[in-house]
């Protein structure tokens, strides 16, 4: 068992320090190679597009349930499930349903 561990320990002591190197290796390379007026640019059009991105999004959730909204009554209309506001119809099967029998 102390195998594992030590290997396993060994294995996230690794990939953590990889980790940090490669993130400091990355920010120095931006920093070196980018100059600040293309890094101002880049934020500057980040904070710009944010908002519009999540009106986006918000529009297409808004879609997406009054779309489940349909879709659902639609179902519960085929089968004839008690809506929220109770029964939307007599109770019989659907017609392309057969009608169960006793006995």
């Amino acid at each position: 068992m102390p195998k594992r561990t030590f290997w396993f320990v060994t294995g996230t002591a690794a990939g953590l320090g990889s980790s940090l190197w490669v993130q400091r290796r990355v920010k120095v390379a931006v920093e070196r190679y980018v100059p600040e007026k293309v890094q101002e640019r880049a934020t500057d059009a980040a904070r710009r597009v944010g908002p519009a991105v999540r009106d986006a999004l918000t529009e297409g959730v808004d879609a997406m349930r009054s779309r489940e909204a349909e879709m659902r009554a639609q179902v519960d209309q085929r089968f004839r499930r008690p809506g929220p506001d109770g029964p939307t119809g007599p109770d019989e099967a659907a017609p392309d349903r057969p009608e169960r029998r006793a006995g």
